[in-house]
């Protein structure tokens, strides 16, 4: 199955590079394409594409894998993995980032913070950077800048006529548009061109306490949360971590409730009073069991939330929910808190509003999110049965909060293909297919979108 002429080969099941090509972040959702590449120039995504028109095969796109369990399966295809060639590239005078597809946002983060900059960055520093930042990405900034989606200022990319276009506001506006959160299979993107902000100095950090003061910790972070400043995004999770080496030992083997975020702190005043004014309130309610809140360059927000950096086989859920009252906040911890037998090992709310609901300026078609906060889930499915369980409760938890569901969701943030994915509205949708249809006529990306399922 080797393509002539092109270095890796297209290779089928069994075969070298295709165990390298399909590896994926979310082990419980491992594709399974006809054939497989890994490319890293724009010939080996022409030839790649070749190919799979040539034998009468849909193409798909990927390259970290985080994004595995929300994709339609991967059968009757062939899957491109983009691990382009080159750096990062950081212009510290027009403020904006060169990427090459493939990227994670450790490289970013730490190619732009010398220069007193960062990016609208996942709380992951080893998420890829184009399906995060296209499918929406909600960021530790992002109340302070809002979605990940509007700091794209152009991309680079390989349509199914083997054209390289480059689209930017001048040479495409519908185009940009529609690839600023319209979901996907529009080509094979080969690089993007992402806003920069200054950012010197941070508070970031987690607190984590007993299970058992989850219902008081909640009601404070619920009020703090309600007119909280843009500086801040933060996140509350209900934490039920194993008990293993990797784990602190504070926290191992045991129901925690944790509150993280980050505090822009280029006004120290500002920030310090902000933060002050989010913990003191909790620690007064109990003494944390472990705190690593503090004053930090930009990098250290990426260790702030404690992401897993994986392989790990996960299930899990997403949803975007309106203000969450008293009831909402006890119907949660209900389905999620110590005692109530949830099998996720995380699961809780990230903040919203701020710039999340008010972009400082038109983005794409996913450019604001009309909720206020967004609920995630998961566990691992370390066995049929326990990925099961884990749909099982997932779909417990749904139904515990479906008075305030807002029935949309951040693509990047869905973890089954299974569950409701509906991001954007019947009319964005059809506009989007439309914009999809000028530059993939005959739907050679097809299946390389995102779904749009309601409840």
């Amino acid at each position: 199955m080797t393509v002539a002429g092109s270095a890796p080969a297209v290779a089928a099941p069994g075969e070298p590079g295709y165990a390298e090509a399909t590896r994926v972040f979310n082990s419980a959702a491992v594709p399974e394409p006809v054939a497989a590449t890994t490319v890293r120039t724009l010939d080996q995504v022409r030839t790649a594409i070749g190919w799979a028109e040539e034998h009468g095969w849909a193409v798909r796109v990927h390259s970290t894998g985080h994004g595995a369990g929300a994709a339609r399966p991967v059968r009757e295809a062939v899957l491109i993995r983009t691990e382009m060639d080159g750096a990062v590239i950081v212009d510290p005078r027009s403020r904006i980032a060169r990427v090459p597809a493939g990227t994670r946002w450790e490289a970013v983060v730490q190619a732009a913070e010398p220069h007193g900059l960062t990016a609208a960055h996942g709380s992951s520093g080893g998420v890829g950077v184009v399906g995060y930042a296209l499918g929406g990405g909600l960021s530790p900034y992002g109340r302070m800048v809002g979605l990940a989606a509007n700091s794209v200022r152009a991309v680079e990319l390989v349509t199914a006529d083997g054209r390289f276009r480059r689209v930017d506001a001048e040479s495409d506006p519908e185009l940009l548009w529609a690839l600023r959160g319209g979901g996907g299979g529009f080509g094979v993107v080969t690089c993007l061109e992402i806003d920069l902000f200054p950012v010197s100095a941070v508070i970031t950090g987690a607190a984590f306490w007993p299970g058992a003061l989850a219902d008081r910790l909640l009601s404070a972070w619920l009020s703090w949360a309600a007119d909280a400043p843009a500086i801040a995004t933060t996140s509350v999770r209900v934490m039920n971590f194993p008990d293993v080496t990797d784990v602190p030992v504070e926290l191992a083997g045991r129901s925690t409730f944790a509150v993280d975020g980050v505090v822009h702190a280029d006004d120290p005043v500002a920030a310090r009073r902000c933060a002050d004014e989010l913990l003191r309130p909790l620690r007064t309610i109990g003494a944390p069991l472990l705190d690593t809140w503090q004053e930090a360059e930009p990098s250290a927000v990426l260790r702030a939330h404690m992401d897993p950096t994986g392989p790990i086989p996960i299930v899990g859920d997403h949803m975007l929910l309106g203000d969450l009252d008293s009831a909402g906040a006890a119907r949660l911890l209900d389905v999620i808190g110590e005692g109530s037998g949830s099998p996720l090992v995380g699961a809780g709310l990230r903040q919203l509003g701020g710039a999340y609901a008010t972009p400082p300026a038109p983005g794409g078609v996913l450019d604001r999110l009309d909720a206020s906060y967004s609920y995630a889930g998961s566990g691992l499915a370390a066995d049929p049965e326990a990925a099961a369980a884990l749909r099982a409760h997932c779909a417990e938890v749904r139904r515990a909060l479906a008075p305030w569901n807002t029935g949309r969701v951040v693509p990047s943030f869905v973890e089954d293909f299974a569950r409701p994915q509906r991001h954007l509205s019947p009319a964005q949708a059809a506009e989007v297919a439309r914009v999809r249809s000028r530059v993939d006529p005959d739907g050679l990306f097809r299946d390389d979108v995102s779904p749009t399922r309601q409840d």
